[in-house]
């Protein structure tokens, strides 16, 4: 009886220990982000990172995410995607992961990678808006308006007075031969933009 009551004892010190450690490294990890926030501020970014790298905790989705964007800023695209792939392994539906990754990965050239990862987007978050007018703008950087317009008109489906989604819809249409809906779109995107150059020139192309 006393060994058990000795054994339950130890159990419950362990587990007070266990959860004063776990907020200490809470209360120092905070205090870290606190000071690579003001680090940033000041475009000090090496001190930003030094900060995160005495609490690092590999296993730590936040510091690792923070992490990945501090050295893409810093200009060490390959240790930014390091970063954010663990970010990724972590919390394999996070969003914000795949979109900080593709950053240092474009700054890298490596688009098929940067492709990749709106594709995941896109199946965890179907119309994502980020990920569709990126993804329309590659597709239209190489000439496949059919792709392309997929994504813009489901842009524009969800909003209808996006300048953005508007001209690129406008011009996939365009190149498409949809001249008529191209017009319409346009015109709609000088609702937003008076006077704008691409929708005036788009028009003054169509007779």
């Amino acid at each position: 009886m006393d060994t058990l009551k000795k054994t339950m004892l130890l159990g419950l010190i362990a587990f007070f220990m266990l959860n004063y450690t776990y907020a200490q490294n809470y209360k120092d990890i905070q205090e870290a982000f606190s000071q690579s926030y003001q680090f940033e501020k000041k475009a000090e970014y090496s001190k930003a990172i030094d900060v995160l790298k005495k609490v690092y905790e590999e296993k730590s989705y936040e510091l690792n995410l923070r992490l990945g964007w501090l050295t893409y800023l810093s200009g060490l695209f390959t240790e930014s995607t390091a970063y954010y792939q663990k970010s990724i392994a972590l919390m394999p539906l996070s969003i914000e992961a795949k979109l900080g990754y593709v950053n240092p990965a474009a700054a890298l050239g490596n688009w098929e990678q940067v492709k990749t990862q709106y594709i995941e987007i896109l199946k965890i978050d179907p119309k994502n808006y980020t990920a569709n007018y990126r993804m329309g703008l590659i597709f239209y950087g190489k000439k496949n308006y059919m792709a392309a317009v997929k994504h813009f008109e489901i842009l524009a489906d969800l909003y209808p007075f996006d300048y953005d989604a508007l001209i690129m819809y406008a011009w996939c249409d365009y190149f498409l031969q949809k001249t008529r809906e191209a017009k319409v779109l346009f015109n709609k995107a000088i609702m937003n933009r008076p006077a704008d150059a691409s929708a005036l020139e788009g028009l003054s192309l169509i007779k």
